[in-house]
């Protein structure tokens, strides 16, 4: 009997053993199992600032909107508050996290993508700006601009260096030799900022001032002053970068008397831009990717391929082209961009730029032409033609390849019998007309052949109009169901910095189409309204004086 019962006990034993061994690996196994996913991004714009929280499938979770609020404190002069831009960051950041029905501790990393060459100076012991946000739409270094250009200084740089790529052919002085400053970009701006604040260049001898775009600016204040730094895709939008030597230019900033104490380090553009500051911001996120807007657009819309091109039709149009490991050195006015720096591989880009789209569709709002860019489709296909009417978009000048700061937005052939629709029509035809003079301008100078053509961004909403772009350069062009491209791309290089996904083989798995459209008409009937269109361009050249 005793035996039976120690042996009733010893199988119990044995019995509970195994249930708990069970249960050990049961609980294991559930806290093994991975939650799910989440990745914010923020999308500072032009007009808007965008939050999305997206899924390990690309799915939109939660998303929130604020409206920029442009300043204009003189004609041409564009600006924004610097601490009014952080607050309504922050504010879309935790507006969004809360829309997604989610709480910051499920976010799982954070990336940012922002418009370019919007720069701003501060004190790095007060944290104050010098000044406010001078955007990459602003006209106020125009007489600069013109200055340099004519100056003796950059013939000569130009000399030497057409000289120097006589004797060596590289690139890099390929590109000096045709050095032209741009209102575009950030140097001239910077110049005049400088010239106007003398505190900055006080501070910057002290090694007390600060320099960043919108990108750089963000990362100082989310993470509480801990961190200086940009992007390689952000740095090489600025004018001050050497996309040869993949450093801040030490001859530009030299020529211009421009303190290099005060430029942000450069990091990978997927990678480790440390967390965000829970006494600023309320939350404790990692920041695993900064990346310039259009970079950001080019990459989520996985034009990973060499001859791989988007454009994205926004406040302004921008073509891109993936040029490979090698930057483009350009004689027309293409800027040699990095598209994104992730541990070694390193993609370059070609972009020809039109400040005037997404802008012009507004304009058109305000004067009561239309209430959003699907209307204006209708009402340009309800007419047969622009009954004469020819429309040249140049509110911000004109730039890739006229490059004409002084041009002057302007509207041809009115006649009494034209309607609302004929000019809706001849306005969205020259959007259309500037794709076409950017494509061809990419396609004959880099000699890189077009793989395919994908488009983004709200202008593209609109059918007539990409579909006249197809026509216009006999191309077929792909639409994405994503109409944020940038964001997407933002949160494609957080995610692959934190493992959520390994590569961008998986990427391309995500992405999907909206519409493709294919080339409908001959190049040669819509030649000569190209060409008469031309004709307007060069009759709005060189319209304003010098001290506009």
């Amino acid at each position: 009997m005793l035996g039976d019962a120690e042996n009733s006990s010893a199988k119990h034993s044995v019995k509970r053993n195994l249930v708990n061994k069970t249960a050990q690996v049961q609980e294991k196994s559930v806290s093994n199992r991975k939650s799910p996913e989440y990745i914010l991004s923020i999308d500072v714009g032009t007009t808007n600032i965008r939050g999305h929280v997206y899924t390990k499938t690309a799915r939109l979770q939660g998303s929130a909107t604020k409206q920029q609020q442009l300043l204009q404190p003189n004609p041409g002069w564009f600006e924004l508050d610097p601490q009014k831009l952080v607050d309504d960051v922050i504010s879309v950041a935790k507006e969004s996290i809360l829309d997604a029905g989610l709480q910051a501790e499920q976010i799982t990393c954070m990336g940012i993508t922002t418009m370019r060459a919007t720069f701003v100076t501060w004190d790095s012991e007060t944290g104050i700006p010098f000044h406010n946000f001078i955007s990459w739409q602003d006209l106020r270094a125009a007489d600069y601009v013109a200055i340099w250009n004519k100056s003796y200084t950059l013939r000569t740089l130009n000399a030497g260096a057409k000289v120097l790529h006589f004797f060596l052919r590289r690139k890099r002085h390929l590109a000096a030799s045709v050095l032209k400053f741009m209102s575009k970009q950030v140097t001239m701006r910077l110049l005049w900022a400088l010239d106007k604040f003398p505190q900055i260049r006080q501070r910057a001898a002290v090694g007390k001032a600060m320099f960043g775009c919108i990108d750089t600016w963000l990362l100082w204040k989310l993470t509480g002053g801990n961190i200086h730094a940009t992007d390689y895709s952000c740095a090489s939008s600025t004018g001050l970068f050497d996309p040869f030597q993949m450093e801040w230019s030490g001859i530009v900033c030299g020529l211009l008397n421009i303190p290099m104490t005060i430029l942000p380090v450069i990091n990978d553009t997927s990678g480790d831009f440390g967390w965000t500051d829970i006494k600023t911001v309320g939350f404790h996120i990692p920041i695993s990717a900064v990346v310039a807007d259009q970079q950001g657009a080019m990459f989520g819309q996985c034009c990973f391929e060499v001859g791989d091109v988007k454009c994205t039709m926004g406040t302004g149009t921008f073509l891109d082209l993936n040029t490979g490991n090698k930057p483009h050195a350009s004689i027309a006015g293409l800027y040699p961009l990095v598209g994104w720096k992730i541990k070694k591989e390193l993609v370059f880009l070609a972009e020809g730029q039109s400040a005037d789209t997404g802008s012009i569709i507004d304009w058109m709002k305000s004067l009561g032409l239309l209430n959003n860019v699907s209307e204006s489709s209708v009402l340009a296909q309800s007419v047969p033609d622009s009954g004469g009417v020819v429309f040249v978009p140049a509110f911000s000048g004109l730039q890739t390849p006229f490059n004409d700061d002084k041009a002057v937005t302007s509207i041809f052939g009115l006649n009494p019998n034209n309607t609302k629709a004929h000019i809706v029509r001849a306005v969205l035809e020259s959007l259309a007309f500037r794709f076409k003079a950017l494509y061809e301008t990419v396609l004959t100078e880099t000699k890189i052949p077009f793989s395919h053509v994908r488009a983004d961004g709200g202008v593209a909403n609109n059918d007539f109009l990409v579909q006249l772009m197809a026509d216009l350069v006999d191309q077929t062009i792909d639409r994405s169901c994503n109409g944020d491209m940038s964001c997407l791309g933002a949160a494609f290089l957080a995610g692959l910095a934190k493992g959520v996904w390994k590569d961008k083989d998986e990427l391309l798995a995500l992405r999907q189409s909206d519409k493709v459209f294919e080339s409908q008409h001959n190049w040669s009937s819509l030649k000569p309204l190209y060409h008469q269109w031309e004709n307007a361009i060069h009759r709005s050249e060189n319209w304003f004086p010098s001290n506009y």
